[in-house]
């Protein structure tokens, strides 16, 4: 069952959200944070889900946003959270397979592109939920973190950005994905959720045909607080 909630503490964003298999999660929130929207351009979302992340987006440029997302469930739930919102103007989710993107957009039509995507390995001994929406939302079934940087590397315009939210220790896997793709990795942050554990989650910008140099930015904790809303440029 559909249901209207809040988008946080974003006001007048509201969102469809079903706990039986589909709620936006805190990743999302800090993905839109940090992506920099100063520069006009069209956005892909990619595993848009609700449409949680363009719906924030939404709130700091006019920019198009463009989602995909494969499962029809959580498609409607995005659709109808842009109708909610009346931004049918600007944004767009589109219920497909991103790896489809060529039957809708030419090469190098992207200035960003944003992924918040499933965070765990597909393992012949791992668990997977035996709800579909949750397995895919959360297992790399249909889409791997290298179909993320291959899908970039053709459709990011040259030196267009690339930001993905990821849990810390695949930290690896991101920058061998990014040396091996071109889209060289700028910016690293790091998350933690309690006072003095380690970081749990990490966030990337990385730009197409850029040079080499990474900026790492002062780990921050999320533990208590109130509001998400520019978390990063307060320890900028």
């Amino acid at each position: 069952m559909q249901v209207k909630n809040d988008l946080f503490d974003y006001e007048n964003r509201y969102i469809y959200q079903d706990s039986e298999y589909f709620k936006f999660s805190l990743d999302s929130i800090l993905l839109a944070e940090y992506v920099d929207v100063k520069k006009e351009g069209i956005i892909l979302d990619m595993c848009s889900g609700n449409m949680a992340i363009p719906l924030i987006l939404s709130k700091y440029t006019k920019s198009p946003i463009i989602g995909f997302e494969i499962q029809n469930k959580v498609y409607n739930l995005g659709y109808n959270s842009i109708k909610l919102n009346k931004l049918d103007s600007q944004l767009t989710i589109i219920n497909d397979d991103v790896k489809n993107i060529g039957n809708y957009y030419p090469a190098e039509y992207f200035d960003t592109v944003v992924c918040n995507p499933p965070f765990f390995k597909t393992k012949e001994n791992s668990y997977i939920n035996k709800n579909e929406e949750k397995s895919i939302a959360r297992h790399e079934i249909s889409l791997s973190l290298e179909d993320i940087f291959r899908i970039s590397k053709t459709y990011l315009k040259n030196k267009g950005s690339l930001y993905i939210v990821h849990r810390a220790e695949r930290l690896d896997e991101l920058i061998i994905l990014a040396n091996k793709y071109q889209i060289n990795i700028k910016n690293i942050e790091l998350i933690s959720t309690k006072e003095g554990s380690a970081p749990r989650i990490v966030l990337v910008k990385a730009v197409k045909n850029s040079n080499n140099g990474v900026k790492i930015g002062k780990p921050i904790c999320i533990y208590g607080l109130k509001t998400y809303k520019n978390i990063f440029k307060e320890v900028a």
